[in-house]
């Protein structure tokens, strides 16, 4: 069988597993987040964080939730590192120093999981486990309590005699609840079926400790132990990316073979596509829900298809020797395999890595960086591709009504001025962040001793770098050498502030939505829940959010794939 063919399968089997997961899965977020039960295990949690689950809470209420858990998890997370040379389960390793201590917290809090170490390196089982592995459960549980919130205020209802701004209009949920039932019910029952695959497969799950291994020309090779699989498993479903290795899902580890590869994607895109059903069912049409899909899945078809041409592409002796390019990627997955997980992996905000993105083709590295610079919607983060979405939605919905001259309607609330700042400070906000850290960093001189390759290359380094900062994704060139001062503090700022400002403005808008009363439909009203929307919102994603980054793209990823 031919790699193409080989690569062609494996995608199609992976669209089948999710379109078999998709329906069920979506309809039981949906009921998690609807239901007015509580677990006894969540009452106990409850209690003991003093939060009473049945307050409903307005917008800037959800906000201060968001927020307060979120700075206690940077503090303590940072607190852990800080002290694991105290610590038990350290393996020896010493404390971390500030600098990356502040960047490894916040890193995990924001669902970046970027990672200026090498962890069988530099953090223990304690840290690894009761630190970094806990803030992959909670950080996803965040953004899918955002998205939440926001489809809550698209499927409000105000009745006609409740004032706006009174005390009952604009409750978007709980955050509390929220959080905790996305850790309880969904992410923890899913990372454990997850987890036993994994072991299955292959991957380690224990806690030894360090082991020297075999003889190499005078020196030895130490190999570390750890809940790997577990981590693995929470790693992919809340689209986090943080590996246990260095290698990340190279390493065969945490990614013993060609099975345990697809399955990773697999939980990487579950829980963002089911959330698509999740919005249908919670605002009373799955046809909506099929149109964000629609939008999603055709983004990540294309950006797959043209990834596996660029890289079977034969272009040299070296290349067809091989096959296509397959450097820096691992026989195991090979360029199809490689090729999926790598724009799973860009789509969304996982981050994990099967293979090493600095030495994909030109145009194949563009193709990772054009997916988080769209910011991650096709399908997106856990949560976060969904909320993300659907502001392109409210983007796309204004446009049209300009060309229409017509007030801009969607699921019944007026898109009106203040909506559409909302969405306009959403997606402006990345963008300003990636482009104006990648030009400070490219003046400051101390930065060409961090890169390791010049020119094109090397300035897609950098531009990569904090293109994934910025969108919570993680992953990495890997020429860049980010253990520095500036880089481990610069990057810490902007996965933190392209988390959370954007999440501002996601619950305000959710807010502003919940307060109006519902527009009836009319013959003129736009019906964005046809392929025509569809066709209009992936030309919006394409235009408002690939553009932005077209100057910069052009000096690195397409300066370097057309002189290739």
């Amino acid at each position: 069988m031919s790699p193409v063919v080989a690569g062609a399968l494996q995608f199609l089997a992976l669209a089948v597993a999710l379109g078999l997961a998709y329906r069920p899965l979506g309809d039981y977020l949906a009921r998690v987040y609807s239901s007015d039960k509580h677990l006894r295990v969540e009452k106990w949690i409850y209690r003991a964080i003093g939060a009473n689950p049945s307050t409903q809470m307005r917008w800037p209420a959800y906000l201060r939730g968001v927020l307060a858990f979120s700075a206690v998890s940077v503090l303590f997370l940072y607190l852990m590192q800080r002290l694991q040379g105290s610590l038990p389960g350290s393996l020896g390793f010493v404390s971390i120093p500030a600098d990356q201590a502040f960047n490894t917290a916040a890193s995990f809090v924001a669902n970046t999981n970027w990672q200026s170490y090498a962890g069988e390196q530099t953090m223990g089982h304690l840290v690894q486990t009761g630190g970094l592995a806990v803030q992959n459960f909670v950080s996803a549980a965040v953004g899918m309590a955002v998205a939440v919130a926001l489809v809550r205020g698209f499927a409000h209802r105000r009745d006609a005699g409740t004032p706006r701004g009174g005390a009952d209009a604009g409750a978007i949920g709980n955050f509390w609840s929220d959080l905790v039932r996305g850790t309880v019910r969904v992410l923890l029952p899913i990372s454990v079926i997850g987890a036993v695959v994994l072991v299955a497969c292959g991957a380690i799950q224990n806690f030894s400790g360090i082991h020297e291994v075999g003889q190499f020309l005078g020196g030895s090779q130490q190999w570390n132990g750890g809940a790997v699989a577990s981590q693995e498993a929470i790693k992919e479903l809340g689209t986090n990316g943080g590996g246990y290795f260095n290698a990340n899902s190279a390493h065969p580890f945490e990614n013993p073979n060609g099975f345990s590869n697809l399955f990773e994607v697999f939980l990487i895109l579950v829980i963002p596509l089911a959330l698509t059903r999740t919005f249908g069912t919670m605002v009373g049409s799955v046809k909506q829900g099929y149109a964000i899909l629609a939008t999603m899945v055709t983004i990540w078809v294309c950006f797959t298809a043209l990834m596996m041409w660029t890289e079977f592409h034969h272009a040299g002796p070296a290349l067809n020797a091989a096959g296509g390019a397959m450097e820096g990627k691992e026989n195991r997955f090979g360029i199809g395999g490689s090729s999926i997980f790598a724009v799973a992996t860009t789509l969304t905000s996982t981050g994990a890595v099967d293979a090493f993105h600095s030495s994909f083709t030109g145009f194949g590295g563009g193709l990772t960086m054009l997916g988080m610079q769209l910011g991650e919607i096709a399908p997106g983060g856990t949560g976060s591709g969904l909320y993300g979405m659907l502001v392109m939605a409210v983007i796309a919905v204004f446009v049209a009504g300009l060309m229409v001259g017509r007030t801009p309607e969607y699921l019944g609330k007026k898109i009106g001025t203040r909506e559409i700042k909302f969405a306009a400070c959403y997606i402006l906000v990345t963008p300003a962040l990636v482009l104006t850290f990648t030009a400070v960093a490219m003046a400051m001189p101390s930065t060409l001793t961090s890169m390791a390759n010049s020119g094109a290359h090397g300035f897609s380094e950098v531009l990569y770098a904090y293109t994934s900062g910025a969108n919570n994704n993680g992953s990495a060139f890997a020429g860049l050498n980010a253990n520095t001062p500036w880089f481990n503090t610069s990057i810490g700022l902007v996965m933190l502030l392209g988390r959370f400002v954007p999440m501002v403005f996601v619950l305000a808008l959710a807010g502003s939505l919940a307060e109006q009363q519902p527009i009836p439909e009319t013959s003129g009203t736009l019906r964005t829940n046809k392929p025509l929307f569809t066709g209009l919102l992936v030309a919006t994603v394409m235009i408002v959010a690939g553009l932005t980054y077209f100057p910069a793209l052009a000096l690195g990823p397409l300066a370097e794939g057309l002189a290739s």
